[in-house]
Formats: C-alpha cells, structure tokens, sequence
C-alpha cells in the first residue's frame, strides 16, 4: 500500500468539500518544507515522552540529539503535551479498570472512504468514552476541533478497532496546539457519528476516489496543491471583477458586505498565482511582460563571531543588552515556571479592533466611539 492514501484524513476537509481535486492533487509531487520537519521532531518527542510516561520506550533524553529543530519551545510543547494525555489518561482509569493508551496508532477508516488510513497521535480507549488527541505544532493556522473532518476519520478508525472490546457511547477529539494556546475539544455520540460516517462522508469519498464530483472554492482550497492553477478557485476570486475598484465611494453598504467575505480569499489567490507564476518563470516560463530580476536584499555580516572579535579588540562593545520577549521568555522559563514568577508582571492590553467573520467565536466589541476609540 502506499505510504499516502488518496483520501487521507488529513486533507479530508479539502476532498469532501471539492471531491475531485484529490486525484489532481495526487498528480503532483510532495514538497517538504522546514515546518513539516519541525513538526515530525516535535511528534517524535511526544510520543517519547508518553510513552516513558507509562514506563516504556527511550528516555526522551537520549533522542533529542537526534532531533534537527529540538530546542526549549519544543521541549516545553511537548512536556505539556505529556502532561495533558497524562491527565486525560487518569481520567479515563475512572470509567474502567484497564484504558488502553495507545501513541502514533495506525487507524484505518477504509469502512467509510476507499483504502483510507491515517496515524492517530493518541487514543485513550476505556468504557463509555473514547479519547482521540491529536497534537498540533503549527504556529500558522488555528484548528478548532469542533466538526473536523480529520478527527472524525480518525475517530471511525478507532471505533473500527476498539469498538467490540470496549462499550464506546461517546466519542472526545482534542486538538492539542500548545504554541497557539490551543486545546480544542468536540464531544460527539457514537451514534451521530456513524450517521455523519454512512450519510455523509462514504458516499463523499466514492465520489473522490472516482474523480468525480464538483470542484468547489473555499478556505478548504489552503492546503490544496493545485490551487495556484485552479480555474474553479480563479473563477470564485474573479467575481470581484464585476465591482468598479476605480470608483469605491459608489460601493454601498450592501456591495461592501457582499466584498468583505471574499477579500481574504482574493488576496491568498493572487499570492499563490504570483508565487507560481515565479517558480514557473525560473524553470523557463516566459509571461508576456514580465521578467525575472534579483530582488532587494539587505547587507548582512559573513561571519558574526569575527566582526565582534575584531570590534572588541578594537575597544568597542559590539553588543546590545536587550530584555528577551514573552515567547522567548516563557521558551526559557517553562510555561509553569514563567506564569509563576512573571505573571504579575504580565498585562494583556486590548488589541486593536478587526472586522471577522459573524462565524468567529470573539466576543463583539461595542462599536460606539466613545466605547472604543480607533485612531
């Protein structure tokens, strides 16, 4: 089997809500990047730590050497992260006397979505409820756990599994995003979630296992790998068009209101086209107009420690005192030990106002001007 399914869980959100463009993403190659290996370090120490945690495995000490991005943030992430599945663990050990705690578990949901398999980070398995934890260690995007698509695949692999051994009734996923202050959970019934599984996703997923379908533009277009080429995704940005941008004081309050959905998308398409546009151009692709240059670059020193060698000989001191930021403090310190000596001296002012989304779980500000004075 390969190692990617098709219709994997993680870009379930992506192929139920535009079927087709599964197989026109499988046609183009996987690009790594630094944040994915980030990522795979910091899963890496997580499942270390849970598992010396229940008394087997390597001392997460002996592994970080091997660890290309490991440093104090990765090390404080993940001692939460071991703290909380510790904690969810415990908690479990109360519904029944023998939870199973099982890391980088594989699941296979392929009941419900043609030769579909994912990797769970944890479940913990006991009577009545059944515990999926899916730790996150991108800083980019916010993942909310309530009606994820990912969770809910991984939440039908388990059940496949473990379902006949305990008596599940309820389901938990958790979202675990320790650099966004995150910890989502969506609690679900067994029940609704096998309606959702037979109604919804299964007869989604034979739809983009065959390529068939409709494509469909959305924030589901993020990850996408065609999403720069996509004519559907074009066509949905380009509906702006039909507004005069020349004239902005003939908008009215209804034509704005039908523009600010859609402005958001507009530009993160327009950054894509351009960003393809240039990888194209440097394999050789001429666009009419345009051509390629080397762009602004700052000076910069080739060797660091031998500038200050040579300035400290010199009499001078080449270095600036400068009192570290919360995040790197709280990298430094541990979350514990900084909230318990520094959180005194911590204030939160108000941030400035920003038009969201109704869909947006922050409170609404009252907007009158001597309530909220925007300068």
């Amino acid at each position: 089997m390969a190692n990617h399914a098709l219709l994997s869980a993680s870009s379930s959100k992506q192929w139920l809500n535009c079927p087709p463009s599964a197989k026109l993403c499988a046609t183009q190659e996987d690009r790594s990047s630094p944040y994915a290996q980030q990522g795979t370090d910091a899963h890496e120490l997580c499942e270390a730590k849970v598992l010396f945690a229940r008394g087997s495995g390597r001392d997460p000490n002996d592994i970080v050497e091997t660890l290309e991005y490991y440093d104090a943030e990765m090390e404080n992430c993940t001692e939460e992260y071991r703290n909380f599945v510790m904690k969810q663990y415990a908690e479990a050990e109360k519904l029944c006397n023998d939870p199973l705690l099982m890391v980088e578990q594989r699941l296979d949901f392929s009941r419900w979505v043609p030769e579909g398999f994912g990797t769970g980070d944890c479940l913990i398995i006991a009577d009545d409820v059944l515990h999926i934890i899916d730790f996150k260690y991108g800083l980019g995007v916010l993942v909310d756990a309530e009606g994820n698509p990912q969770m809910m695949c991984y939440a039908l692999g388990a059940l496949d599994l473990y379902d006949g051994i305990y008596d599940i009734k309820t389901v938990k996923m958790t979202i675990f995003q320790p650099r966004r202050d995150n910890i989502s959970t969506c609690t679900m019934d067994k029940t609704s979630l096998l309606e959702w599984a037979e109604t919804v996703l299964a007869p989604t997923a034979q739809l983009a296992y065959a390529g068939d379908g409709e494509f469909k533009a959305g924030d589901h277009c993020q990850f996408c790998k065609i999403k720069a080429t996509c004519r559907e995704r074009a066509n949905y940005n380009m509906e702006l068009a039909k507004y005069d941008f020349e004239m902005p004081a003939n908008l009215d309050d209804t034509e704005i209101a039908a523009i600010l959905p859609k402005v958001d998308a507009l530009v993160s398409w327009a950054n894509d086209i351009k960003e393809y546009a240039l990888q194209q151009a440097l394999s050789g692709t001429k666009y009419d107009g345009y051509k390629v240059v080397e762009g602004r670059a700052n000076r910069r020193y080739i060797n660091e420690q031998a500038v200050a060698d040579v300035v400290s000989t010199n009499g001078y001191d080449p270095y600036e005192k400068k009192l570290l930021g919360i995040t790197a403090m709280t990298s430094l310190l541990g979350k514990a030990k900084f909230n318990e000596l520094l959180g005194g001296l911590i204030e939160k002012p108000r941030g400035k106002p920003t038009l969201v989304p109704i869909s947006d779980k922050r409170q609404a500000l009252n907007t009158a001007s001597e309530d909220f004075n925007v300068n």
